[in-house]
């Protein structure tokens, strides 16, 4: 059965209702940019906080959240902006629940948008749609597809010009970033996130002094180092889930203690439990297009909970053998590599 394919909000599919719960359909994206559709019936997200930028539409219903202590409510066609590291959570306003439509975008293609500057932080979250580029709603209104790379380009521009233009003046004297010592720093972290890099490998790999790298760090990805390898693990978590795998077995692989510190971080993540979550996910199969990189040629981490290639994971001790993970979204961390997406049909809640 088919979503109401009629119109909702600024032109958009409205997701369908009926039932109570959650889910979410995982859209075509691209390396370090994802789109996604949600509807919540009966349903809240605990606070939590994810280390990506957030920019999405409200679609149908009242959508409600807190954030940086103020109770904030957006509207169908309103827009609202999240900072990555901020925590939230999300609720709806009336019974009916509510549906939105989202880009998760990866800090690292805003600096290279932005060419190095700090990232630009939004205060006021809802913005509404007469401040927010056509050209976004355009790219939400079909999420079937993956995005080639001039696409990406072109969304990843708008999103960086709207942060942009919304954003509050800096407070403080601005911080001096290196962006090469950022990017050696990170990339470490990318290519190997199971493993617990102690202060001074990432002093080693940067010429900087732990200090310097915790101000920097922060202020270039919008995270800390230690932030950023936990949400590395829980992407390969999340793979390792929609593969079938049991979470036991995926909270080892991915380099968590046991399955209750994998439940623990997953919540703190994205507000909902690692079986909710992998309950409400609907991913189908799509065609393939080639990575991208950003003009600095820094790598994008993969925002579609797929293993990066040359990734190694920890295997569990029992011998229970791992599923393969849905190719959702594959970026390699040593080549070019190739996106893969999945998207579909979206389906009524059970």
């Amino acid at each position: 059965m088919r979503a109401d394919p009629r119109p909702g909000p600024g032109g958009f599919a409205a997701p369908g209702a009926g039932g109570r719960g959650c889910r979410f359909r995982l859209g075509g994206g691209a390396a370090g940019i994802q789109r996604l559709e949600a509807e919540l019936v009966g349903q809240a997200f605990a606070p939590h906080r994810h280390d990506t930028y957030a920019v999405g539409v409200t679609l149908s219903g009242v959508q409600t959240f807190r954030y940086r202590g103020e109770q904030r409510h957006c509207l169908p066609g309103q827009w609202h902006i999240l900072h990555p590291d901020e925590l939230h959570d999300g609720a709806a306003g009336t019974g009916d629940g509510f549906g939105y439509r989202i880009f998760y975008l990866d800090p690292a293609l805003v600096q290279d948008a932005l060419g190095g500057l700090p990232l630009p932080f939004v205060a006021d979250p809802v913005i509404p749609a007469t401040g927010m580029p056509r050209v976004l709603g355009g790219f939400l209104a079909d999420i079937g597809e993956p995005l080639d790379e001039l696409e990406a380009v072109e969304v990843t521009t708008a999103i960086a010009d709207s942060l942009r233009a919304h954003a509050s003046p800096a407070r403080g004297r601005p911080i001096g970033l290196d962006m090469e010592a950022m990017r050696r720093i990170r990339s470490l972290l990318l290519d190997d996130p199971t493993t617990r890099h102690r202060a001074g490998d990432l002093e080693a790999a940067s010429g900087l002094d732990r200090w310097t790298i915790a101000r920097q760090f922060r202020a270039a990805y919008g995270t800390s180092p230690t932030r950023f390898r936990t949400m590395r693990r829980l992407d390969l978590a999340r793979a390792l889930l929609l593969g079938g795998n049991p979470p036991a077995a995926a909270a080892t692989a991915a380099g968590f203690a046991d399955q209750a510190h994998l439940t623990r971080m997953f919540k703190h993540a994205y507000g909902l439990t690692p079986a909710t979550w992998a309950a409400a996910v609907h991913v189908t199969t799509s065609r393939t297009v080639p990575a991208t990189k950003g003009p600095s040629g820094d790598k994008c981490h993969d925002t579609a909970a797929t293993i990066p290639a040359g990734v190694r994971l920890r295997q569990p001790a029992s011998p229970t053998p791992m599923s393969p993970p849905p190719r959702l979204q594959t970026y390699s961390s040593q080549t070019a590599g190739h996106v893969k997406d999945r998207a579909g049909d979206t389906r009524p809640l059970r």
